[in-house]
């Protein structure tokens, strides 16, 4: 140890994993509510096609294969939904973003960052399988190089 290690930042030791689930789930609730009240004319309670559509949502994020830990609905990789219900769970939530902002401000602004967080870890992903299969092209050349001579 140095004498200057005092000073340096201390390490963080890692606190309990955060439950995104009720999270989700109110943004998901809010979300059809106001889609509903804007397509469907409804004030307060929602229509049966949305209720329905709601109510499957609610059982799958339950059921998440992710846990806890699950990425956001509409960005995630492995839709638990069918494929109908996908299509219009994610036409809900596609097509309510402007009215929540105006309705729910700041849970659209959180639901957006962490959206974009959703999207900037895929990227990254991509990214480091893409460094590694360069890598591996060019250890395979070098050593096909190396055989050769």
């Amino acid at each position: 140890m140095s004498i200057f290690s005092r000073f340096l930042p201390k390490k963080k030791k890692p606190g309990p994993i955060p439950n995104n689930v009720p999270k989700e789930k109110k943004n998901i609730r809010k979300t059809f509510e106001v889609y509903c009240h804007a397509h469907h004319g409804t004030s307060g309670k929602l229509c049966p096609k949305c209720t329905a559509l709601l109510a499957t949502a609610m059982t799958h994020i339950d059921r998440c294969p992710y846990g806890i830990t699950k990425p956001i609905c509409d960005r995630c990789d492995r839709p638990c939904f069918g494929a109908a219900a996908t299509r219009d769970f994610r036409h809900i939530m596609g097509t309510t973003q402007k009215r929540m902002l105006l309705r729910h401000p700041m849970q659209a602004v959180k639901h957006k960052l962490a959206s974009m967080g959703v999207d900037y870890a895929q990227y990254e992903k991509g990214r480091r399988e893409q460094k590694k299969a360069e890598a591996r092209e060019k250890a395979a050349k070098a050593r096909a190089k190396k055989e050769h001579k």
